[in-house]
């Protein structure tokens, strides 16, 4: 029985989804299915309870899953070994990471990355904050890049750095002639916010009521562009990291305004999950990241 075929079958059962498996091991959902048969003929034993309703590994399948899961981890190792004595760095790396940072914060990285190590293939996908955490957990990504961290039992977090917020207006807008603002000052505007899921909209939420401060809010988004498109038809006003807004500023679409309350930053971590076997690849990835290009 080949490597590929446990790993498939560890796939499964953390997903619990035939489709997802089939993503992330690159074959189709038959193919996943004829794996699991043949394995299940192999070993002379039921390893999934098929339902509709659920998913569940039998006391075989719950075996082989932990058994396997060692064997493939230890097999990891020995690539990662070997390719460390052989100082390779190559292989494909799958990064989910939230809009603002895949967009605004990843781009040099990136390109540093690429022209160090030209071998390595990056793939990256761009997702809301809770997709990333489910694709890492799921072994869909290898890496994810999120702002306000949450801990997580399974996964690990690297601090990467913090992104000072600030508040952005249209340039003709009375806050614009200002050096700086208080939070208390922004009381009852009208306010272009994340959506109520969104961490930094959770982390501006306590932080307006720390203050006692209740704004208007006139939209919601998603994702950083379109706040920052709102703001710039004079929808409402917005607080959003100042390394998001850098061209809209130099291009005068936008003004933006420092926070005096205190340092409110954005912190920014890579997540992976736990026991999972870094191969030389995202090390250095992950060095990488932690410096400060700026």
């Amino acid at each position: 029985m080949q490597i590929e075929s446990l790993k498939v079958f560890c796939d499964l059962a953390e997903t619990e989804s035939f489709t997802k498996a089939a993503q992330i091991n690159g074959v189709t959902q038959s193919a996943v299915s004829q794996q699991i048969s043949s394995m299940e003929r192999n070993f002379k034993a039921l390893l999934i309870e098929r339902s509709r309703k659920k998913f569940r590994l039998t006391r075989e399948g719950q075996v082989l899953y932990d058994y396997s899961k060692r064997i493939i981890q230890t097999y990891d190792e020995l690539l990662s070994k070997l390719q460390e004595i052989k100082e390779i760095v190559s292989g494909t790396i799958r990064v989910a990471t939230v809009y603002s940072i895949g967009l605004h914060d990843l781009p040099p990285y990136l390109k540093r990355y690429m022209k160090e190590y030209p071998t390595v293939r990056l793939h990256v996908e761009y997702r809301r904050a809770n997709q990333v955490y489910e694709e890492v957990l799921g072994n869909v990504a290898d890496l994810g890049l999120v702002a306000f961290p949450h801990r997580e039992p399974k996964l690990e977090i690297v601090p990467l750095r913090k992104d000072p917020m600030v508040l952005i207006c249209h340039p003709q807008h009375p806050f614009a002639r200002q050096k700086s603002i208080r939070i208390k000052n922004i009381a009852g505007q009208k306010f272009v916010a994340f959506e109520p899921d969104i961490p930094t909209r959770k982390a501006l939420d306590k932080l307006f009521r720390e203050h006692g401060v209740s704004v208007n809010i006139v939209m919601e988004f998603d994702n950083i562009e379109t706040v920052k498109r709102a703001v710039e038809i004079d929808a409402g006003i917005s607080i959003v990291p100042a390394a998001t807004v850098q061209q809209e500023v130099e291009k005068q679409t936008l003004a933006a305004v420092p926070l005096e309350d205190g340092d409110f930053a954005r912190p920014i971590a890579a997540i992976y999950k736990k026991n999972k076997v870094l191969s030389p690849a995202m090390k250095q990835l992950l060095a990488l990241l932690k410096e400060d290009l700026k």
